[in-house]
């Protein structure tokens, strides 16, 4: 990382630093409140040889980032919830053919055009692959400017990794807050994994007249035969195991203390300190750094609280947060939407030891764009808690 920190928004975090990572290719379409990711690509993207198109639409967009994707660049596109559902089918595409790209979604309220406020509404959307068909993508939830850079500049290792889309969602308050943020540093061509599947020849300098006498490539989706397609998904199945196992992460901030970045499908993590909580939070996001204060609140009152904050949305940590609801304490849900998060709290439950206490599950959730304050949350743990 640069020692030196910068003031950027959440936005051009996401920018610079897809920039860094070795962002070949971005395409996308105006939307608030995501406009300043276009914007500062449409920028520096070309000062720097790379590739820049607005284009004509989301659904455009989305099937640019896969044939420049397919051609070996790291592709990234970005837009907010509406324009995301456009891209849905193209993310579907990208998934059934293994193909690797970065998406960012800042996201606002809905559903419809709703507003251009902050939301965080689209979870089930995200989660849940949102396209047609049996996939996931990861999906990285940042809670701060500082997180939106790490979080993309590792999108793109993430995806080529694992050969998947990878989604970094940010709710329009992170994406449009100014933070001090430490980038990181410049990737150059020489330091990007070789994409050995893809049908150009990205980055040849040497040789390129040899390497398009190599045998020709086929990226597709579509496999007819039945048998075909169930094998390579129960394929890509195992994949998504392996991440599940890799790359799941979360925050844990027990009573009194400051939170932990815990990576991994180990349910070890918080259970110790969770027996001492009198009630934990689950929150993501802008509700996470909400959550954070109402935890202060509580314990100035004598309430021991604790703080589960989600990194990976998918692939969620089922496990270790169902390590602290076998403790039996009540989880209070946070969340600017409805009832979305809640239902992977509630599916955590299943992940308690048989026998174990059961914990109530709570939700104060918020729609359309209103923000919980942490006095209201406050308000919440002591009704709950008896306080």
């Amino acid at each position: 990382m640069d020692s030196e920190k910068v003031l950027m928004k959440g936005n051009e975090a996401i920018a610079e630093a897809a920039i860094r990572a070795g962002c070949g290719a971005y395409f996308g379409y105006p939307i608030t409140p995501q406009n300043e990711i276009t914007s500062y690509m449409a920028k520096n993207m070309l000062d720097s040889g790379r590739v820049f198109i607005q284009a004509e639409s989301e659904v455009a967009a989305i099937n640019m980032v896969f044939g420049a994707s397919s051609a070996g660049a790291r592709a990234m596109t970005s837009s907010s919830s509406p324009g995301i559902s456009l891209k849905q089918e193209g993310m579907s595409y990208a998934a059934g053919a293994d193909i690797p790209l970065v998406l960012v979604n800042v996201v606002r309220g809905g559903p419809g055009l709703g507003s251009i406020a902050p939301s965080q509404a689209d979870y089930f959307q995200s989660t849940r692959g949102g396209g047609h068909g049996d996939y996931y993508c990861i999906v990285l939830a940042p809670k701060s400017v500082q997180e939106c850079a790490d979080f993309t500049y590792e999108a793109f290792d993430l995806a080529d990794t694992y050969r998947v889309p990878v989604i970094v969602q940010a709710d329009g308050m992170i994406g449009q807050m100014m933070e001090g943020v430490s980038l990181p540093p410049k990737k150059e061509t020489a330091d990007l994994p070789k994409r050995d599947w893809s049908v150009g020849n990205m980055g040849c300098r040497e040789n390129c007249r040899e390497s398009r006498r190599r045998e020709s490539r086929h990226i597709t989706s579509i496999h007819l035969v039945p048998e075909e397609l169930e094998a390579v998904t129960r394929a890509r199945y195992e994949r998504y195991d392996t991440i599940r196992a890799g790359e799941t992460r979360y925050e844990y901030s027990g009573p009194g203390s400051a939170g932990r970045v815990i990576s991994g499908g180990s349910a070890d993590g918080p259970a110790a300190e969770a027996a001492d909580a009198d009630i934990t939070l689950a929150a993501y996001g802008t509700s996470a750094r909400v959550c954070l204060g109402a935890k202060q609140l509580a314990e100035q009152a004598g309430i021991r609280a604790a703080l589960f904050r989600p990194i990976t949305l998918w692939p969620f940590p089922y496990k270790a947060l169902g390590s602290i609801a076998a403790k039996g304490k009540p989880i209070l849900t946070v969340e600017m939407s409805l009832g979305q998060l809640v239902e992977d709290v509630r599916l955590s439950l299943l992940e308690a030891p048989e026998g174990s206490p059961r914990a109530a599950v709570h939700l104060l959730g918020h729609s359309g764009g209103v923000i919980p304050t942490e006095e209201e949350v406050f308000a919440e743990i002591r009704r709950i808690v008896g306080r």
